[in-house]
């Protein structure tokens, strides 16, 4: 499909997110407001020095404790948590309105891995080594330390060390697939004696979880969607036409719902949690909700990485968020102590216990007690010795949104395989052309 028909249904959604990020951003101004008298104002001496951190709202929520813990001790320093939307892609679009006002009404920022590149060539993060040393990520999972560094600069602290995985059906199957042949085998077998009405649960919505999808079923068949060598995609390859192909047999052959082509996390939790399906790909929030639940799979489910195609490595989506300091910030060395404090082990354990989030440091793996409370710990650790990152550059937000709309098309049975990638390949090398020499700072992924 020629690039010309999509950009009208492109600029409008920019114009849309545009105008939503404005009233998002006057209500959060709004809200620090009475805290200050204005944003810009210097506490008094009798005073905490207010730190103020932008959230998405899950997030916000799982550090409300910590955050109370802190502000508990009198340091002298307040953290002030703005909880902003749950979607990442809103909340994103929020902070660069706040960012390209000049001033931002906020000290940090968690950031989404997939956003470090094009916060960085905008000038809006300050480097960290100055307080955190060439050591400290080695303390980390080898996934955890990725997607912080760029440029030979460390931009952010990683908060959780999450990767998408595979659910599968512990009552149905002595084991999990060890490939995605027998993932589709299993499925139909199950499909076939009435057991499941469905075989895969996935998102194949037209948004930022079907890249991350993607990411991973690229991986699962020998290919790629980006060179960080050549800075290029590829998403033309045979085996990325291969991959992509796969998704769309799942839909064809009734391993997959059609309707997954409008799933997002959420969608296919619930059917999965409801017993329609014996395997769901999803993050590490969902084995929280289905034990919490009663449904009819508590306790029947298990956790294992992503699968690749025979032959082939698997592995899932980095998901990890990150505390990065705010260019501007009038107490720098007062925001690096709440990045310390949210992001070291103290924090992160407690995470882990009751949201089910995925550590970061190693010696957290190691706790004995800690394995006990936090049952997915031995498979998230699993997952992060191969995880795979999204394109690390400042276009990644145009490169996510062709992807998708292309894949999304294909599900909905608009292109064939071949046609949506090549049309996808074709249409992100017009963007990396336009965008070539504008991008600021340039870099490669580091683990710091």
């Amino acid at each position: 499909m020629a690039v010309r028909s999509r950009l009208p249904s492109l600029r409008w959604r920019r114009c849309a997110l545009m105008l939503l990020s404005a009233v998002l951003l006057s209500a959060v101004l709004l809200a620090l407001l009475p805290s200050t008298g204005l944003v810009g104002a210097q506490p008094s001496a009798a005073q905490p020095i207010p730190i103020r951190v932008l959230m998405p709202a899950p997030l916000a929520d799982a550090v409300a404790g910590p955050v109370a813990r802190f502000n508990a001790r009198g340091s002298g320093v307040a953290v002030e948590v703005v909880r902003g939307p749950l979607d990442t892609e809103t909340i994103s679009d929020l902070a660069i309105s706040s960012l390209l006002l000049g001033e931002a009404p906020f000290d940090l920022l968690l950031v989404d891995v997939s956003w470090l590149a094009k916060y960085v060539a905008a000038g809006w993060l300050v480097p960290l080594e100055r307080w955190f040393g060439p050591e400290v990520l080695a303390g980390m999972e080898p996934g955890a330390r990725l997607g912080n560094g760029l440029g030979d600069h460390l931009w952010r602290m990683p908060l959780t060390g999450d990767t998408g995985l595979l659910y599968w059906r512990t009552d149905l199957m002595e084991r999990p697939p060890r490939d995605t042949e027998e993932l589709v085998a299993l499925s139909r077998d199950l499909q076939r004696r009435g057991k499941v009405r469905w075989g895969y649960l996935w998102q194949g919505r037209q948004y930022e979880g079907l890249s991350c999808v993607m990411v991973e079923v690229l991986q699962a068949f020998g290919a790629r969607w980006w060179n960080g060598a050549t800075a290029r995609t590829e998403l033309d390859s045979p085996e990325a036409v291969a991959a992509a192909g796969w998704l769309a047999g799942l839909l064809r052959d009734g391993v997959s719902p059609k309707a997954v082509a409008n799933y997002a996390e959420n969608d296919a939790l619930q059917s999965f949690a409801a017993g329609e399906a014996a395997f769901l790909r999803n993050w590490p929030y969902a084995w929280r909700e289905i034990e919490k639940s009663d449904g009819p799979v508590k306790g029947k489910v298990g956790v294992t990485p992503m699968v690749g195609a025979p032959g082939e490595q698997g592995g899932g989506t980095l998901g990890t968020w990150g505390l990065s300091l705010i260019e501007g910030s009038p107490h720098p060395e007062e925001a690096v102590e709440v990045i310390r404090w949210l992001t070291g082990p103290v924090v992160q354990r407690q995470l882990a216990i009751e949201q089910g989030y995925a550590p970061t440091w190693s010696r957290l793996y190691d706790d004995a007690d800690l394995q006990r409370r936090a049952p997915l710990l031995a498979v998230q650790r699993q997952a992060l010795q191969h995880p795979q990152l999204r394109p690390l550059t400042p276009a990644y937000a145009q490169l996510s949104d062709l992807l998708a709309r292309q894949v999304n098309g294909m599900l909905t049975a608009q292109e064939g395989p071949d046609q949506a990638m090549a049309a996808a390949q074709g249409q992100s090398l017009q963007v990396l052309r336009s965008v070539a020499g504008t991008t600021g700072p340039k870099g490669t992924a580091s683990e710091g």
